[in-house]
């Protein structure tokens, strides 16, 4: 491996420029909105060249895109991220050795919830907890797939007619014990109701888990993934094409839940970030 050159470049949530080639934030207008936080995204500027960037944080590559006449990298932010803490974004250049920007986490307080529910309720039997086990491993594979391939358009429509909810990062403690944070965003809608690909893309896998019930995920590429879970309904099929506002299901009830509605994730570099970040803001109640 080449010699690393390495220049650092701090970024904290929402700062402004700080230097010539730091972090540079997004224009409100943009999407996906730049959120340097966990659950959130970081727009990292890494000026022009005639070929794009090689990006990478820890082992997994991120999405590159060019920008007018320069290229940025759109960096996924663990949920379980403290505030402070210090990524690394490895870049690699044609014709150039290395480098490592550093990018600061910013703090964002996400929401709890304190629930006393019978036992029954959330511990799983020993089949259902292997069931869970397989299908969380089959998950993380699809998930962490990278296509190589110009990503489409950041900005993403809605996927369903409904109110959204902001659970996204909620962490649900049931009789004490903590559970893994919301990593998605619910929108309420009956039963039926058609569900959309919120920007154009492949799909990459559909199912019947445990948890999502009818399960869609789209490629988009180059890291970015969206998932529609507890469909009543799956109108796609594997490695189909889809156009932005194809449909590709209905919203139901399936798997883990207690009514119908559409969970809604979104993911890059195998992290689950924040949808609301990547959809225009939710209209006003009249």
């Amino acid at each position: 491996m080449p010699q690393q050159s390495r220049r650092s470049f701090i970024l904290a949530a929402g700062a402004a420029l700080l230097a010539p080639r730091a972090f540079a934030a997004a224009p409100s207008t943009v999407l996906p909105r730049v959120a340097s936080v966990p659950g959130g995204v970081a727009r990292v500027r890494l000026g022009a060249a005639e070929q794009a960037p090689v990006a990478w944080v820890g082992e997994h590559r991120v999405l590159v895109q060019r920008e007018g006449g320069e290229w940025f990298a759109f960096v996924g932010i663990p949920l379980s991220e403290k505030a402070g803490a210090k990524l690394r974004l490895q870049v690699h250049r044609a014709g150039s050795a290395a480098e490592t920007l550093e990018l600061r986490v910013g703090a964002r307080k996400y929401a709890t919830q304190h629930l006393k529910v019978p036992p029954s309720t959330v511990d799983l039997s020993k089949e259902d907890l292997a069931r869970y086990e397989r299908e969380r491993a089959r998950l993380a594979q699809v998930i962490a797939t990278f296509t190589d391939s110009a990503a489409v358009p950041l900005a993403m429509r809605q996927p369903a007619p409904g109110s959204r909810s902001s659970s996204f990062g909620l962490r649900r403690y049931f009789n004490g014990q903590s559970r893994n944070p919301h990593t998605g965003m619910d929108i309420a809608a009956p039963t039926g109701t058609p569900v959309v690909a919120a920007t154009a893309g492949r799909v990459l896998d559909t199912g019947d888990y445990f948890f999502s019930g009818g399960t869609v995920i789209l490629d988009h590429g180059q890291g970015l993934l969206s998932l529609y879970a507890h469909l009543s309904e799956i109108d796609a099929q594997a490695e189909q094409l889809v156009a932005a506002g194809e449909p590709i299901g209905k919203v139901g009830a399936t798997g883990r839940v207690t009514g119908p509605h559409l969970h809604f994730s979104v993911y890059l570099n195998t992290v689950a970030v924040d949808p609301a970040l990547f959809l225009p803001p939710e209209p006003a109640a009249r």
